[in-house]
């Protein structure tokens, strides 16, 4: 079935999950952009430990803020999601360039990537079947 743009039509129960899914990518995200603006101290002190100047952390929230945005807002969230993969392989580097444990700490960016594009592809019709296409049946 499609819609009347062409696009597939997408069930309410996927169209939910990927709902859900963004909003949680979205609230967390948001919440990490806001503390860099307030600097409470153990955000002071994990940025620092990153090596991340005091003078950085504010940039670092604003641009994380704009693509958080960007791909909060429908008709831009597939800009938004390839700026937060940027960014997230942005923070893979940095965590790894200090050391941090591989699976709590360094791929940590990498799951918020995964999780935020799968909730992008499951209410984005278009999307859905180009990053997972569907099984043909066998014959």
């Amino acid at each position: 079935m499609q819609t009347i743009t062409g696009a597939p039509a997408i069930s309410k129960g996927r169209l939910w999950t990927g709902r859900v899914l963004s909003g949680l990518v979205i609230l967390f995200l948001l919440l990490d952009g806001v503390m860099k603006f307030m600097k409470p101290a153990p955000v002071i002190q994990a940025c620092s430990q990153l090596g991340w100047p005091d003078g950085s952390i504010v940039t670092l929230g604003a641009i994380l803020l704009v693509c958080t945005a960007l791909y909060a807002i429908p008709k831009t969230s597939i800009l938004g999601a390839i700026l937060l993969t940027g960014y997230f392989g942005g923070a893979v580097a940095v965590q790894m360039r200090v050391g941090n444990p591989l699976l709590s700490h360094t791929l940590f960016p990498v799951y918020m990537g995964v999780v935020s594009w799968l909730a992008l592809s499951l209410r984005n019709p278009h999307l859905h079947g180009l990053l997972l296409p569907s099984r043909s049946p066998v014959d």
